[in-house]
C-alpha cells in the first residue's frame, strides 16, 4: 500500500513522503491517542508539538540501520489537529521501527531547540530498540521506537488489591538479583529471570516488589559509546511508557513487552505485587549542554522548567526538570500511570523525587498540586498504591505534608534516621523510637492519614546496605571516580569498633546483632516496612553509600549469602512471617495508650526498665513496649511486648506485675545466636515468674502474649 503514497521530494538514498489527500480521509478516524498505534489498515503516528513548522516519522527496517528507508511527511493542513500532528500509514504493522523529527525555531533563549536533524524518540513510545549508534557526522542516532501491539494473555490475572497495612515491600533491581554467576539462573539479569527466583521471594515472604526504574534509560551515552560512569539504577529516563531493553532475554524489537508482562503474571500467581518506582522529574536529556533525544526536539518550553535565559531550572540534581504541572505534562504522566496499569497490571508506583511534582511552572512549591490531586482522584489508580519520596534536589523536604489526600503514602525518611540514632546509641532518643514504633502519628494523623501510610524503611537503594550500616562510619565511594565526593555524609551508621570488614569475633557477632535489631523493629513497627533486596542475608557493597554506576559485584544480589547468612535469612523470615500473622504490630489506626474493655491491656502501653510508666525527660537510652489486642477483632492477635536496649552495658528490666499475669513466650532475642534468637512458633521460654530480665549491650528482646 505504500505505493499509492506520492512523494513530494527525496533526499539521497531515502524515500520523503506525503499520503494522498483522498487516502488520508479514507483512513483518518481521530488524532488521538499519541504514540504509534497498531490498526486493521497500519498504524497511527500522532504526537503533540505546538511549536512545530514540520513533523516527520522516520521508518527503518532493521535496529542496525543507520538511515530510515522512507520519510513520512505530515501534512500540516490535513495531518494537524491543534497542537496534535496524526497521521496513518498503511500497511505498516506491530513492530515497525521509527522515529520523529521536526523543523522549528531554534532559539534557546527563547526555550525552543528544535533541529531538523535530531532523530527524536516518541514520548509515548511504548518499546525502544537497540543502542545509540556510533556517530561520525554529529549527528545523534538514539534507540529506535518500536510500534507494539498490546495483546497478552493474561490468563485471567488482575490486581491483587492488597491492603497497605498488609504489605511488606521488597525493593530490588531487576538486573541485579539474578545477575551475578551465583543465581544459576537461565535468563541471568532479565525480567525472565525474577521469575526464575520467584520461590525465594515466597519463601521469604514478602508481599509486594518495589522494582528501581524499569522504564527506558540509556545504555551508551548519546554517541554509541561506554560511558564513564554506567547507569545502572536507571534513574534517568528516555521512554517514559517503555520497559528497558536491557532486562530483556534476547534482542527481538519489542519482546520485552511480552516479557515484562510474563513476570508481573507470574509474581501475581505467587501472590506477590508488582510497585515501579517511577521517575518523572528530570530526564536524560539534562541541562543546555546536553543532547536533543525526545521532548527537546518537540517543544522543549513545555517539557521543561526553565530559566529567563533559556537555561534549564535544576530540582532534580540531574541538570533538568519535567515541568510536571504544565497541562500538556501532567496529562503524559496520567496517560502513563493508566498505561501501566491497564497494559502491565501494576499494582502501585513509588514517586522519586516526589516533591518536583508538587512545584508550578516557576518550581515553586504549591499547596495542591494539580499533578498530585490527578495522581490520587484518577479512577484507574484506584486499586493502586501511591508512594512519594517526598523530598527533592533542591531542598524541599515534605514528610508529612506531601499530600493531604489519603490515597498517597511517603517514604518516611524520619524513621529511617531515628531507627539508626536509637539503635547506634545516641542520649535521649527513646521518644522518636517509641513515636516510630506506633506509626509516626506526629507525621501523619494530622491530615487524617494512617500509620500505613508510613513506608518505614531503614535502608534503601540510596545508602549503605545494612550490613554496611554497622560496618562504616565513613563512606567509601572512590570506586565511583568522583574521589569521594559524591554520596550523603549523614548516615547515622556505626563501624561497632573497627572500619570495614573484621575477622575479630566480638564485633562481627555485635554487627550481627545490630542487624536483627533494626530488622525487628522495623518488623515490629506499625506502618508499611520496606526492605532492600540482599539485606535479608546481609549483602555488602563494601562502604559504598551511592552505587549508582556499579553494574558489577558490588552491587548484584550474590547467592551465595543465602546459605552462608542463613542464619539471618531465617531471621528475617520469621519476623515477616510474625508480622503478617499479627494484626497486633500492623493496626491500621493510630495507638491511643487508653485502656478500653474491662482491664485488658491498653492498645501500647510504654514502661521504664525499672517497670514505672516510661518518663520521657529520663535520659535513659532503654525502654519497654507493650502492645494489647483492644479494639482488635481478629481471634489470631496476640499481645506483644518488646524490650530495646541500645546502650553498652548490661540492662536489668523489671516487668510491671500487671504486665506478668500474661502467659509470655520468648520469641526474639537478638543477643542469641541460631536457632535460640528466633522462636517462629513463639514456643520459646517462658517470661521468668518475677519479671527480672537482664539484657546484654544492644539487645532486643520480643515476647508474644
Amino acid at each position: 500500500m505504500l505505493s499509492q503514497l506520492t512523494s513530494t521530494f527525496s533526499l539521497p538514498g531515502r524515500a520523503h513522503l506525503a499520503m494522498p489527500k483522498s487516502h488520508r480521509l479514507m483512513q483518518f478516524r481521530y488524532p488521538l491517542p499519541y504514540g504509534a498505534i497498531v490498526q486493521d489498515a497500519g498504524v497511527q503516528f500522532s504526537v503533540y508539538s505546538r511549536s512545530a513548522t514540520a513533523m516527520r516519522v522516520l521508518l527503518y527496517r532493521r535496529v542496525s540501520d543507520r538511515e530510515p528507508y522512507q520519510i513520512i511527511e505530515f501534512n500540516p493542513s490535513t495531518d494537524r489537529w491543534g497542537d496534535i500532528w496524526s497521521v496513518i500509514v498503511p500497511g505498516l504493522k506491530a513492530g515497525q521501527l521509527y522515529h520523529f523529527q521536526a523543523d522549528g525555531p531554534c532559539a534557546p533563549q527563547e526555550g525552543h531547540r528544535f533541529s531538523h536533524q535530531a532523530r527524536l524518540i516518541d514520548p509515548y513510545a511504548r518499546a525502544l530498540a537497540g543502542r545509540f549508534q556510533p556517530s561520525n557526522d554529529g549527528i545523534i542516532r538514539p534507540p529506535k521506537c518500536v510500534a507494539i501491539d498490546d495483546s497478552f494473555d493474561w490468563q485471567g490475572d488482575r490486581h491483587l488489591r492488597r491492603p497497605l497495612s498488609e504489605t511488606v515491600i521488597y525493593e530490588m533491581h531487576v538486573r541485579g538479583f539474578t545477575r551475578s554467576s551465583t543465581s544459576d539462573s537461565k535468563h541471568a539479569g532479565t525480567y525472565l529471570g525474577v521469575i526464575d527466583k520467584i520461590p525465594y521471594l515466597k519463601s521469604l515472604g514478602v508481599t509486594a516488589v518495589e522494582l528501581m526504574p524499569v522504564h527506558e534509560f540509556p545504555i551508551l551515552d548519546p554517541f554509541g559509546a561506554k560511558p564513564e560512569q554506567t547507569n545502572y539504577w536507571g534513574y534517568d529516563s528516555l521512554a517514559f511508557f517503555a520497559p528497558h531493553r536491557g532486562y530483556m532475554h534476547g534482542s527481538k524489537p519489542g519482546d520485552q513487552v511480552q516479557q515484562f508482562k510474563k513476570m508481573v503474571r507470574s509474581l501475581h500467581a505467587a501472590g506477590i505485587e508488582v510497585i515501579l518506582d517511577v521517575v518523572f522529574n528530570h530526564t536524560a536529556e539534562g541541562n543546555d549542554a546536553g543532547p536533543t533525544l525526545s521532548f527537546k526536539g518537540l517543544e522543549n518550553k513545555v517539557y521543561y522548567m526553565l530559566n529567563e535565559d533559556g537555561t534549564y531550572k535544576n530540582y532534580s540534581g540531574c541538570g533538568n526538570t519535567v515541568n510536571g504541572n504544565h497541562p500538556i505534562c501532567r496529562e503524559m504522566i496520567f496517560h502513563c500511570l493508566r498505561h501501566w496499569v491497564y497494559n502491565y497490571h501494576i499494582d502501585g508506583f513509588r514517586f522519586d523525587l516526589a516533591s518536583i511534582l508538587s512545584r508550578d511552572r516557576n518550581g515553586e512549591l504549591m499547596p495542591n498540586p494539580p499533578l498530585v490531586e490527578v495522581i490520587a482522584e484518577d479512577p484507574m489508580l484506584a486499586d493502586t498504591k501511591i508512594i512519594a519520596e517526598a523530598w527533592d534536589a533542591a531542598g524541599a523536604f515534605q514528610v508529612g505534608s506531601f499530600a493531604e489526600d489519603t490515597r498517597w503514602a511517603e517514604w518516611n525518611g524520619h524513621y529511617r534516621d531515628d531507627i539508626r540514632r536509637f539503635w547506634r546509641g545516641e542520649p535521649r532518643r527513646t521518644g522518636p523510637m517509641a513515636t516510630r514504633l506506633s506509626g509516626s502519628s506526629d507525621l501523619y494523623e494530622p491530615s487524617g492519614r494512617h500509620p500505613y501510610h508510613s513506608i518505614n524503611f531503614i535502608t534503601s537503594h540510596d545508602g549503605y546496605t545494612l550490613l554496611d550500616l554497622v560496618s562504616y562510619e565513613q563512606k567509601h565511594n572512590q570506586a565511583n571516580g568522583e574521589d569521594n565526593r559524591d554520596g550523603d555524609n549523614n548516615n547515622y551508621s556505626a563501624n561497632n569498633g573497627v572500619e570495614g570488614p573484621t575477622r575479630r569475633k566480638p564485633i562481627a557477632e555485635l554487627r550481627t546483632r545490630q542487624t536483627k535489631n533494626m530488622i525487628a523493629s522495623l518488623m515490629l513497627s506499625h506502618g508499611t516496612p520496606m526492605i532492600v533486596a540482599g539485606d535479608e542475608v546481609l549483602r555488602t557493597q563494601r562502604g559504598n553509600n551511592n552505587a549508582y554506576c556499579q553494574d558489577n559485584a558490588m552491587s548484584w544480589f550474590d547467592w551465595k549469602l543465602v546459605d552462608r547468612n542463613a542464619e539471618m535469612l531465617r531471621f528475617s523470615q520469621s519476623l515477616i512471617a510474625f508480622r503478617k500473622e499479627q494484626p497486633s504490630v500492623r493496626r491500621p489506626t493510630f495507638l491511643t495508650g487508653q485502656l478500653q474493655g474491662n482491664g485488658d491491656l491498653a492498645d501500647v502501653s510504654w514502661f521504664s526498665p525499672d517497670g514505672t510508666p516510661m518518663d520521657w525527660t529520663d535520659p535513659t537510652q532503654s525502654l519497654v513496649c507493650v502492645y494489647g489486642t483492644v479494639g482488635i477483632d481478629d481471634p489470631a492477635a496476640r499481645p506483644v511486648m518488646i524490650l530495646l536496649h541500645p546502650g553498652t552495658d548490661l540492662q536489668k528490666y523489671q516487668i510491671p506485675e500487671a504486665i506478668r499475669k500474661y502467659d509470655w513466650r520468648l520469641f526474639v532475642d537478638t543477643s542469641a545466636a541460631m536457632p535460640q534468637d528466633v522462636f517462629p512458633s513463639i514456643d520459646g521460654p517462658a517470661l521468668p515468674s518475677n519479671g527480672k530480665l537482664q539484657l546484654i549491650h544492644h539487645t532486643l528482646m520480643c515476647y508474644v502474649a
